[in-house]
């Protein structure tokens, strides 16, 4: 089984820059070990189940402790007949990329 989660999270009561709260968010994500990709405007984690990656959600919202609002927008991708698809989706569009070169 593969979830792939991509999603933004940032505090609204904060002014600024956002970056150094979304540095808290990744080293979040990153201290549970998953495969994650971040990205300009989101961050892409997969888990091997929804439990798993809601609990990503969960870390990555006490990562913001303090921050008395938050805004997340999140999508998923859940699979029961694939795994190491963040990788794999991506090789499979630089592939086809290549063969319109052609």
């Amino acid at each position: 089984m593969s979830v792939l989660i991509n999603f933004s999270m940032f505090p609204t009561d904060k002014t600024g820059s956002m970056s150094p709260h979304v540095a808290k968010i990744e080293q979040a994500i990153r201290r549970m070990g998953y495969p994650s990709q971040l990205g300009a405007m989101s961050t892409v984690v997969e888990t091997p189940t929804l439990h798993e990656a809601l609990a990503v959600i969960e870390a990555a919202y006490q990562a913001l402790e303090g921050c008395t609002r938050v805004y997340v927008n999140a999508t998923m991708d859940i699979r029961t007949d694939r795994d190491n698809r963040m990788e794999s989706k991506v090789r499979s569009v630089e592939e086809k990329i290549a063969q319109l070169g052609k």
